[in-house]
């Protein structure tokens, strides 16, 4: 598939650049990572050495030993800092269009900040472009034996780019999800403050595409001022999702146990029903539509439970696995394709149930491969049987269920403690929050942590 070519005036100039790094601390430009020295390591098990082999989370690093990043593991890496952390983002549905593979790459993302103070915190559409595929190690050793004016006019050339365009947000942002409906590109935000608003991305798309577009959103930069907004919780949540089925179609949940559902009106509101679903008994966590039933979504909670919920039918859910995890159930997904729904909690374990089979209370696969509680996981929307996850232990796993289990006795030592389901185990990053599987690029995985984003795709997948 053709790549749309990009224009080179879009670059921003430096006086919008300066004027960015004045609106937030500090945003520093994302940067070709093919040279981070970032400890890191990658693809453990495409390593032709036999030998000891280092597993996360099986044995400690020994005494003056570093990990270091093995770029051949990767068929893309890039890294990106937005200089306040976000702890939730999304990605943005662009006109590019589907399934693309060709490099350069780009994407549109949303996101939301945690800054130190309420005042500091933005609601940041990103656009990331010129993204070229990893350069293996073998590679640049060979293409530095000689090097020429070329060679240096090839790497520019090959520098991604970033343009950003944001907003200030009083409170910092728990969790955004984005969506399109009647044209319009609408960010749900659960804010720390206790509300949930809907905000209209398109100035802020428009600014990233447009250096003239640019310098008016910067002129004209004020507060993001929601087009609705909902204060019926009365306290913060972190669980909010959109409905795939129907465009507007939205739920919210919240610390103190509440779900609420929101329908789309004509005029660009919403009607929200003052009944909260409310069998949990604890925090709701995270919440997920079915990708098939326009009326069915699902809920985890800290009650260590998962519950299956339909809209015509409140306040209680139809059916509940209730000691799902041992501990606080932290996030699930809804596979696109399958009756499954994958889940993680703060006991390490990553599982899978089928919604066939709910009622039985016992998944039909669990894995502990994390050992610190799980911050997020997503189906692969291209692949039903590919998940990724990540987790506090600052690794992110990626796995492929159609895998079976098969004689492990070639493997060299290390392999041999892994689950034959797990491809690849990611690292380099500190405390990552939150990942999505780009919907339009196959393979691609984006994710956010206090110490940025990682944009990258594996070997494996």
């Amino acid at each position: 598939m053709k790549q749309a070519e990009v224009d080179p005036s879009l670059k921003m100039s430096a006086s919008d650049e300066h004027a960015l790094a004045q609106e937030d601390d500090e945003f520093e430009d994302m940067e070709d990572s093919g040279n981070d020295e970032d400890d890191m390591e990658g693809g453990e098990q495409g390593g032709e050495e036999e030998g000891e082999v280092f597993v996360p989370g099986l044995q400690p690093l020994k005494p003056g030993e570093e990990l270091e990043m093995d770029t051949s593991a990767y068929r893309m890496y890039h890294e990106c800092q937005t200089g306040s952390p976000c702890l939730s983002f999304d990605v943005v549905h662009d006109g590019e269009g589907e399934g693309r593979k060709q490099f350069p790459l780009s994407m549109l993302l949303c996101a939301g900040t945690q800054a130190s103070t309420a005042l500091g915190n933005r609601l940041i559409v990103m656009r990331m472009y010129n993204l070229h595929e990893t350069q293996g190690e073998k590679d640049k050793d060979e293409s530095s034996d000689v090097e020429s004016d070329d060679d240096d006019e090839e790497e520019e050339e090959k520098k991604p780019k970033l343009e950003i365009a944001m907003m200030p947000h009083y409170g910092g942002i728990n969790r955004v999800r984005v969506m399109q409906r009647q044209k319009k590109t609408l960010a749900a935000v659960w804010s720390e403050k206790g509300q949930v608003g809907i905000f209209d991305l398109q100035p802020q798309l428009k600014a990233v595409h447009s250096s003239e577009a640019m310098s008016a959103f910067i002129k004209t930069q004020k507060e993001a001022t929601p087009i609705f907004s909902f204060s019926g919780h009365m306290t913060e949540g972190f669980a909010i999702d959109w409905s795939p089925m129907v465009p507007g179609r939205l739920v919210s949940g919240d610390n103190k146990k509440n779900i609420h559902f929101w329908e789309p009106q004509e005029g660009g509101t919403w009607k929200i029903d003052q009944r909260p679903f409310s069998s949990h008994s604890k925090s709701v966590e995270d919440l997920q539509w079915s990708p098939t039933e326009a009326t069915v979504f699902a809920s985890c909670s800290v009650d260590q439970s998962i519950r299956i919920w339909d809209i015509r039918a409140p306040p209680n859910s139809m059916l509940s696995a209730n000691e799902a995890h041992t501990s606080d159930v932290n996030v699930i997904s809804w596979n696109r394709s399958e009756p499954f729904i994958l889940s993680g909690g703060d006991d390490g374990l990553l599982k899978v149930w089928d919604l066939r089979q709910f009622q039985s209370g016992r998944p039909v696969a669990s894995f502990k491969q994390h050992s610190g509680p799980i911050t997020s996981v997503q189906w692969n929307p291209a692949d039903s049987s590919v998940f990724a996850a990540s987790a506090a232990d600052d690794v992110i796993s990626q796995w492929d269920l159609s895998v079976e289990s098969c004689d492990m006795g070639g493997q060299v030592e290390g392999l041999r403690q892994l689950p034959p389901q797990l491809l690849f185990l990611h690292q380099g990053q500190k405390e990552v929050k939150e990942l999505h599987w780009h919907p339009q690029i196959p393979g691609v995985i984006i994710s956010t942590a206090l110490s940025g984003f990682n944009i990258f795709r594996t070997i494996s997948v």
